[in-house]
């Protein structure tokens, strides 16, 4: 590292004595040598150079490099970083000085990420076993589902009155409210069975039959499947399931003579019921009689627990003899009370056939009427409402349960309908009455 220098005289001048004359030596001018460091300070390099101090701006440059003296060695301090001091080593301590204990820094050492737990311990895989033989095995459950058939029409004009949503729908099961799970509209082909009374017992219920079929007839469609089956003293069957209009109409013009005079209703209803068991789907009888059972091998009591269990089998009954019950039902004696009450006997039967299984009955005095009433049976054949429920009670005990189908509105009152007029309108909801729940080994 370079020194700076100053030079300057300390003594004033000698006076010089000559022979003649005294000569007063003039002091030479000071000057000041400043010698600096040849490395550049604030990008200027200075270099040794001689200044004279009479001069004011002389002067100025004086005071100007004595500030700038002390910079080099700070900035030489700022790029060399200070010498790291040595500790001194502990003494040991004396042997009597008791346990020692460290009193140095702490060092917390970092805290560990939480660990995420370790997966769980894979399953061993399952042995594979098989079947004897190598035979398959299906394993079936069985989640009870009750469909319920039910048709809402009109009091006044037997019309189907459409537009109605499962909120409106009430389904009680021995008093429980169910849960609907779907409401549809069915408008399908009908497969149906015609059930004739053909016995040689009046001519006027004859003919009554005969009105009442050929009706029938003219209301099916191309789609339309049906049979035709007549009784008396046994069940005849003139056709299987068809959709061969043809085929229907010969059967009914083979109906002229007939040959026994009994009726067995309840021996026919069975029949028809247990053949009609072994259809898929919907079905419909259309039984067409006086309603008057005379000698059957079965009871009243064995079939109507065949119509109980009976599914997916609407009954609807035509009646007749009607005209002629008018005529000569009401007069006098006991002959025309007993035939009076048989009468009404008869008729109570068919419409306990057809309100079990969620059907109509209909008991038309004059041929003028069928036309309405075979309308009101394809409206509710072939418009009506399927709600679908699973019952609260599930148990497969082949106990009989009753069912109960009510219209509400949205608060949960009963439905009130109005026409056009505001004029209320009563109705009726027809439905099966209840069914039989499936047996274990079913």
């Amino acid at each position: 590292m370079e020194k700076s220098a100053f030079r300057l005289p300390t003594e004033p001048p000698p006076h010089r004595t000559t022979g003649r004359k005294t000569l007063t030596t003039r002091p030479k001018t000071q000057t000041l040598t400043i010698a600096l460091q040849s490395r550049p300070i604030f990008g200027v390099k200075f270099q040794m150079m001689t200044i004279h101090p009479h001069h004011p701006a002389r002067l100025l440059l004086l005071a100007a490099c004595t500030l700038l003296l002390p910079l080099p060695p700070c900035a030489h301090a700022q790029t060399t970083p200070p010498p790291a001091q040595q500790q001194k080593p502990t003494p040991p301590p004396p042997d009597d000085a008791g346990p020692q204990t460290d009193n140095g820094s702490i060092v917390l050492k970092k805290k560990k990420e939480a660990e995420e737990p370790p997966p769980p311990p894979t399953a061993p895989a399952a042995p594979k076993v098989k079947n004897p033989n190598n035979e398959t095995y299906s394993l079936r459950v069985d989640v009870p589902i009750v469909n319920i058939d039910a048709n809402v029409i009109l009091d006044k004009t037997h019309q189907f009155v459409p537009g109605l949503k499962a909120n409106n729908f009430l389904i009680l099961e021995d008093g429980v409210p169910q849960t609907i799970t779907s409401v549809r509209v069915a408008q399908t082909p009908i497969t149906a069975v015609m059930l004739l009374e053909f016995a040689a017992n009046s001519y006027y219920l004859i003919n009554d039959m005969r009105n009442a079929s050929y009706y029938f007839f003219r209301s099916l469609r191309p789609d339309d499947y049906v049979a035709v089956m007549t009784y008396d003293f046994h069940t005849h069957i003139l056709t299987d399931f068809t959709n061969n209009k043809d085929t229907v109409a010969q059967a009914l013009q083979s109906l002229i003579i007939p040959t026994w005079s009994e009726t067995n209703l309840f021996d026919a209803l069975y029949e028809t019921l247990d053949r009609c068991s072994r259809i898929e789907g919907r079905k419909y009888i259309i039984l067409i009689g006086s309603g008057r059972d005379t000698f059957s091998k079965l009871t009243l009591d064995k079939i109507l627990a065949k119509v109980k269990s009976s599914t997916n089998t609407t009954i609807f009954t035509i009646g007749t003899g009607a005209l002629l019950n008018e005529l000569y039902g009401g007069r006098g004696g006991m002959g025309g009370a007993i035939a009076n009450l048989d009468y009404l006997q008869a008729q109570n039967q068919l419409n306990t056939f057809a309100a079990m299984t969620g059907g109509m009955s209909f008991n038309p005095v004059f041929q003028g009427a069928l036309p309405d009433v075979f309308a009101a049976i394809n409206d509710s054949i072939r418009n009506q409402y399927v709600l679908t429920y699973r019952p609260t009670n599930n148990k497969n005990d082949g106990s009989y349960r009753k069912v109960k189908v009510l219209l509400v509105d949205n608060e949960g009152h009963p439905l009130r309908m109005q026409d056009e007029k505001g004029h209320p309108q009563k109705y009726s909801v027809i439905a099966r009455d209840g069914y039989n729940a499936k047996l274990p080994v079913e």
